[in-house]
């Protein structure tokens, strides 16, 4: 395990695990939301250009 004795001992990482762990949790979070909210995104502005379009094509 490298540096690490145990998987526990990896876990645990001297007493800082916690705090650790946590910001590695909290980053994927912000990654997560950022790439769903960015596919949100897009799905409604392609959704609004549709519409668009399809107004464009009945006005004109």
């Amino acid at each position: 395990m490298g540096q690490f004795e145990s998987l526990q001992a990896l876990i645990e990482m001297g007493g800082h695990g916690l705090y650790v762990w946590l910001s590695y949790g909290i980053g994927v979070a912000v990654i997560a939301y950022n790439v769903i909210s960015a596919s949100m995104a897009k799905k409604n502005a392609e959704m609004r250009a549709r519409k668009y379009i399809r107004r464009q094509e009945l006005e004109g």
